[in-house]
């Protein structure tokens, strides 16, 4: 691994950050019926976050002499509650499984400090994935 490809690869996961704030805040407009306040609510919570994560990647990039992108990632179109938060499900997966690979890949390359915050960041989108799913448990269909 060397610096321009871990460069790339921030760069990918700092896109995906990016979708995710649009992803929240979207879905906190877009959620409907009598959970609404508390959807809402919790999409917005999860905005702050993601903002955290969008900075930290942005700031390691440039430290690592990149640019930060400022696309963003696609989101997913969700047509209502439970499609939305299964959506938020999968790209919360998702990011854990990157960021798990990314500190891997960020200690091979010898700069343990973006190992530990990555490690960080697994565990704050694993958290999120566990408080999705437990929503989707009895959500009804």
């Amino acid at each position: 691994m060397d610096k321009k490809e871990l460069i790339k690869l921030l760069n990918e996961d700092l896109a995906n950050e990016f979708g995710a704030i649009i992803q929240y805040l979207t879905y906190a407009a877009k959620a409907t019926g009598p959970y609404r306040p508390q959807l809402a609510a919790f999409f917005l919570e999860e905005v702050a976050d993601e903002q955290l994560h969008a900075q930290f990647l942005a700031n390691k990039i440039v430290a690592l002499g990149g640019e930060p992108t400022t696309t963003a990632a696609p989101v997913v179109a969700a047509g209502n509650n439970r499609e939305m938060l299964q959506a938020v499900l999968a790209a919360e997966l998702q990011a854990g499984k990157g960021y798990t690979e990314r500190a891997r890949q960020a200690d091979a390359y010898g700069d343990k400090g973006l190992a530990v915050q990555l490690e960080d960041m697994v565990r704050d989108e694993m958290g999120h994935s566990e408080e999705t799913e437990r929503m989707l448990r009895d959500w009804p269909l």
